[in-house]
Parts: C-alpha cells; sequence; structure tokens
C-alpha cells in the first residue's frame, strides 16, 4: 500500500511557502503522492504569489493524509496543522509562525513514527522564530534536533541513545558532521574519540543503504593541514587517528585525517569523473558545509541520519530578505523531495 510523503510548512513568514506551492506547479508528477502539513491561508497566499498572471493552483484540503492518493491532478493538498489568526509578515521574525513551523514538524515526526507517511521533507524553519515559540520548542537548535528527541520519546529511549548526523549531499560532494548547530568552541570540545566513532558508524550504515554498498569514507582533520604531525595540534594523533583505526576494525573503509583544506578536492564528483571518496566526514558544521554550499545552493539536500524515519530538507535557510518578492528558487526543494523518495523507495 502506498505511503504519501509530507512536506512541512516551514516558517510561514518566509520563502518556505513560496517553493513548495512553485514545486508542485513546476513538478506536478514527482509531488504525486506529497501533501503540505501547515496553515491553508498561508499556502494560498503563497499560490497567488507565484501565480501572478494566471489562475492559482486550487488548495485541497484533506482530513486524512491518505485521501491525497484520491485528488485529481493539478491541486496543490494540504494537511490543517495548528492555527494562525493571519498569515505573518513576510520577512519579520514572529512567534506564531515560529510554533506552528515546529507544530508541523512534530505532526509529520509522529506520522513517520507510527508508520502512517513514508517519508518528511522540512521546508525551512527560522531558529529565531523556534526560540520564540516558547517552551518545549525554544530549546532546540533546528530540525535536527527536535526530530532527533521525537524519536528518542518514541522509542522511549534517552536522547544520547539516539545519535543522529546531519549530511549536506548534492551531485558533486557528500558531507556529514560530528557536530551540527553548537558554537566553534563547543564544536572543538565534541571532537572526541566516541563521537569520531559514532560519526563514521552511523556513517557507514546510513550510505551503504542510500549506496547499495559500503562507501568509501574520508575523514577531516580539525587543524590546520591535519596537525601536520602534531606541529598545530595533536587532536588527529591523539583522538581522530585512534577513531579511524576502530572503525577499520570493525570492517569500515575509511582513510585519514586529511588536510580540511583539500580533502574535499579528493570527494568531489565531476561529471565523467569518479571521486577518490563517496562523502567526508567534517569536525564542525561550517567546514563540512561551506564545500558543499559553495557548489551551488539550488541543488543541495540536506539529509538526516541515523532516525528511524526518512528526513530530507533543501539546504538554505528562511531567506527573509527575498520572502514574498516570487524571486525564492525552488530547486533544492526538488531535489530534497527527489532524494526523499529515493531513499523511502517510493
Amino acid at each position: 500500500m502506498k505511503k504519501p510523503i509530507a512536506i512541512t510548512l516551514g516558517d510561514a513568514a518566509g520563502i518556505g511557502p513560496e517553493i513548495i506551492a512553485k514545486a508542485y506547479r513546476q513538478a506536478p508528477e514527482l509531488l504525486r503522492g506529497c501533501f503540505v502539513v501547515g496553515d491553508a491561508a498561508t499556502m494560498r497566499r503563497a499560490t497567488e504569489l507565484v501565480s501572478a498572471v494566471s489562475i492559482p493552483m486550487p488548495l485541497a484540503v484533506l482530513e486524512d493524509a491518505s485521501e491525497v492518493f484520491e485528488l485529481p491532478p493539478g491541486c496543490l493538498p494540504l494537511l490543517q496543522v495548528g492555527t494562525l489568526a493571519a498569515p505573518p509578515t513576510f520577512g519579520r521574525l514572529d512567534a506564531a509562525a515560529g510554533l506552528l513551523a515546529a507544530q508541523c514538524v512534530v505532526w509529520a515526526a509522529q506520522a513517520a513514527l507510527r508508520g502512517e507517511i513514508a517519508a518528511l521533507v522540512t521546508a525551512p524553519l527560522n531558529k529565531e522564530a523556534l526560540a520564540l515559540a516558547g517552551a518545549p520548542y525554544s530549546g532546540f537548535p533546528g530540525h535536527t534536533e527536535l526530530l532527533q528527541a521525537q524519536a528518542a520519546a518514541h522509542a522511549d529511549k534517552a536522547l544520547a541513545q539516539m545519535p543522529v548526523r546531519m549530511m549536506l549531499a548534492n551531485d558533486e560532494l557528500r558531507a556529514v558532521l560530528v557536530s551540527i548547530h553548537v558554537s566553534l568552541r563547543d564544536a572543538l570540545d565534541a571532537v572526541t574519540t566516541a563521537n569520531v566513532l559514532q560519526t563514521l558508524l552511523i556513517t557507514h550504515e546510513s550510505l551503504s543503504a542510500i549506496l547499495g554498498r559500503a562507501p568509501r569514507i574520508a575523514v577531516a582533520g580539525v587543524n590546520p593541514h591535519a596537525g601536520e604531525g602534531g606541529l598545530f595540534g595533536r587532536e588527529e594523533l591523539e583522538i581522530i587517528a585512534p577513531a579511524i583505526r576502530q572503525a577499520r576494525e570493525q570492517g569500515l573503509q575509511v582513510s585519514g585525517p586529511y588536510a580540511p583544506d583539500t580533502v574535499f578536492m579528493s570527494a568531489r564528483a565531476r561529471p565523467g569523473q569518479l571521486s577518490e571518496f563517496d562523502v567526508v566526514v567534517a569536525m564542525y558544521h561550517d567546514q563540512g558545509l561551506i564545500p558543499v554550499k559553495y557548489l551551488g545552493l539550488e541543488q543541495g539536500v540536506n539529509v538526516t541520519l541515523g532516525l528511524p524515519l526518512v528526513r530530507t530538507s533543501p539546504d538554505h535557510g528562511t531567506a527573509f530578505d527575498i520572502a514574498g518578492t516570487g524571486q525564492a528558487d525552488e530547486s533544492s526543494l526538488l531535489a530534497a523531495i527527489r532524494m526523499a523518495r529515493q531513499l523511502s523507495h517510493c
């Protein structure tokens, strides 16, 4: 029996609703069986925004997610979750928008954990608006941590027993992060042998499922030139190398640590040219994400690894500076939907 894919609204004051409407307009076949989790009035505003010289796409409000397969082509299915007094002003922080964005993610996560949907694709939320939403959502830096908490609660496990990692991927490069949304100082403290090894194990398991074979994993160092044999720091020798050795003992194809300013070049798959590695494990957020995003935001996909559900997302934010102008590019969202279909086999 087919299961639908949920697309969460994201922050209603940002570009999430706009790129969702554009995705349905541009690629209706790809979006068949997908539905939006969000607010009907906000999505109607978005369809009007992207249909300035034509008739806006009709909105079909669902009572149940399974109804999406009964709808005729050419409409945008939506399941109402939460309430907004009115769509918020474009480009402005809004606590109600932050709350709605979080409620949509929680609804979709719980539906996925119950097995009611095949995957969830999350449009961007705004971390400041999420903080303004108040407890419990203000305690989560972003999607990844919120989803981790939902999965752990569903499995009746402590948060530490549900380790997750962020992978950003496009057609040319994949990067998995040891730490995610923490300060750089805290990120350096997170570079421990246990955390690096755990990242390698999660990366191996997840990429094996995606690729159909064991991935070739490169590990970036944390210091310039990967420490240059201890001259610029000993983390590579005393922390990262032992994790790599333990991973190899468990049968993983892992090598490094490599200089972080060059390893991404070896992992980049150019057209007609195989890369040396399938993925780079980076020690902290910007070390891994800058190279992937530099190659093009329009095709980047954020995948959460380690969850008992499939979650993908575009690799950009809410873009408050262009929200409401009709300029937002839906390409990354379409790439995220394609990836969700691939990972969920639907």
